[in-house]
């Protein structure tokens, strides 16, 4: 009778529980079924060499492997240990009796030690759901395993422990993560601070305004003023992921194994900074394997795209969907994924080639219309996403040298969280919105009133600085976020005013 162990594929971000069937019968040559790729067809190979070296018997006979449901792929190493533990409990080399209450994943090496896998966390989360007892996988991802409790994670090492525990009983230390602890010592521990940061108190207040509204902003300015560094200092400033926000984050960083033998949970937010070569399957995911990518990667966090101007188009072409739905979708003929993608966008870019336009001491040798291409290189609809467009001037030797401590990470982050407690309050009844910058036009229109003095504002400052159309909707809801950030209930003209001075892009005259 064919001996039962169970693995667990992974989709998107969500594990399946396949069934690995084994039987030994008369004949030669070992069997494969149930739409493995190479590398699951490779396995056999591994585990021949494995039990060489660790002193068991691999059955000379026909070994049938049969990997249920048997009409989804099944892709990846990380079956190697689930399908060894068949073959040895089936060949009576060790019972069978507990096999079928653990979920075993692991690839092994040639020597028999055990690999580390992708997926932990959302493989221990399908498991606890359907009631496995435990799970039994490499120890370099049991950390991430044990965030989920009420399921026994053991980690190894190595297949003799494997055998050790369905055969002597005898388990590795139980691996156990306090999971609010975890959260709670390590939440809003970031390396930098705005402290560090000389002078730019404008930038500084416009990125306060970002954080607070969830807004996108883009920052223009010459090389060397800041830009990066900025940027870099915004997760530190945005309110604290919360335990769930904090899980969802942990899962898709597991699913891409980009997570270390030390972390269990992703307690910061994440910042991610592609190099302008990027393609756009590595920046919105995909492959042959669908994997998730950068801006699923910083889901419930910041997306830095530094050069904006140098990225291919078709990259940030890309982006315009993600932006809108806050989600990718990635079709396939046989399935299709969806990857969370709600994220921060900050982009930096040089107003010009050569990186001095409108500097205030250096002079612009870009030729007539440059300035113009230039920026150009930005689409419209993309631009269209981002409500801040900030002007980064360089800081002057003075600020630079002063000995003046400036406003920490801590003192900023109170008043955006102060912020968001508002928006919160205001989009309760609203389904999937959560801050001001994803209000729809009609919600604009519904929680975005203005005086009339402050229409005549926005008109004349339209009508002057030759804002574009689109630019009405962005001041309404960068000015209701600026009016949370002074915790007041309607929108009056300094909010306006100030709003209107965030979108440098839309002035017809900007480049000349």
């Amino acid at each position: 009778m064919p001996v039962k162990t169970f693995g667990s594929a992974v989709y998107g971000v969500e594990a399946k529980t396949i069934m690995v069937e084994v039987n030994i019968i008369s004949g030669t040559n070992y069997f494969i079924v149930g739409l493995p790729d190479n590398a699951v067809k490779e396995s056999m190979f591994r585990i021949e060499s494995a039990f060489s070296t660790a002193k068991y018997k691999m059955p000379r006979q026909k070994i049938v492997v049969n990997l249920a449901p048997a009409d989804i792929r099944k892709e990846g190493s990380a079956y190697d240990l689930t399908i060894a533990i068949g073959i040895l409990a089936q060949s009576n080399q060790i019972p069978n009796d507990e096999i079928e209450q653990y979920i075993i994943m692991g690839e092994l090496s040639l020597d028999g030690a055990v690999q580390p896998i992708k997926g932990a966390l959302p493989i221990s989360i399908q498991a606890k759901k359907e009631g496995f007892k435990g799970i039994i996988l490499p120890k370099q991802n049991a950390r991430e395993a044990a965030i989920v409790s009420d399921i026994d994670v053991y980690g190894v090492t190595h297949l003799d422990q494997v055998v050790a525990i369905f055969r002597d009983s005898i388990f590795p230390e139980k691996t156990i993560v306090d999971t609010r602890d975890e959260f709670s010592y390590a939440v809003n521990k970031y390396d930098a601070d705005f402290s560090d940061v000389k002078g730019q108190e404008n930038i500084k207040r416009s990125l306060e305004i970002a954080a607070a509204g969830g807004h996108n902003a883009i920052l223009i300015g010459p090389p060397g003023a800041g830009k990066t560094m900025l940027a870099k200092r915004l997760p530190t400033i945005l309110p604290p992921l919360n335990l769930y926000e904090a899980l969802e984050t942990t899962k898709i960083h597991s699913v891409a194994g980009k997570l270390s033998a030390t972390d269990a949970l992703l307690t910061t937010r994440p910042f991610r900074s592609p190099h302008h070569t990027v393609s756009d399957v590595a920046l919105v995911g995909g492959g042959g394997n669908p994997q998730p990518g950068e801006i699923s990667l910083a889901h419930n966090g910041v997306l830095f795209l530094d050069e904006l101007p140098e990225f291919k188009r078709t990259v940030l072409e890309v982006m315009r969907q993600p932006l809108e739905d806050r989600k990718v979708t990635i079709a396939r003929a046989k399935a299709s994924v969806d990857y969370p993608a709600s994220f921060m966008l900050i982009a930096a870019m040089n107003p010009c080639p050569c990186g001095y336009y409108n500097h205030p001491e250096k002079e612009c040798v870009c030729g007539p219309g440059v300035v113009q291409k230039y920026l150009s290189k930005v689409s419209g609809p993309l631009l269209d996403r981002i409500d801040l467009h900030v002007e980064v001037t360089p800081v002057n030797f003075d600020e630079l040298s002063s000995l003046r401590k400036s406003e920490n990470s801590e003192t900023i982050r109170g008043r955006v969280i102060k912020a968001r407690e508002m928006q919160n309050l205001r989009f309760a009844e609203h389904h999937n919105i959560y801050c001001n910058a994803q209000m729809s036009p009609q919600m604009v229109r519904d929680i975005c009133p203005i005086s009339d003095a402050g229409q005549m504002l926005l008109k004349k400052a339209m009508e002057k600085l030759g804002l574009s159309a689109r630019a009405y909707d962005r001041i309404l809801k960068v000015a209701r976020t600026i009016a949370d950030l002074d915790l007041s209930d309607e929108i009056k003209l300094e909010h306006l005013a100030e709003a209107i001075h965030f979108r440098s892009l839309d002035r017809e005259n900007w480049a000349g």
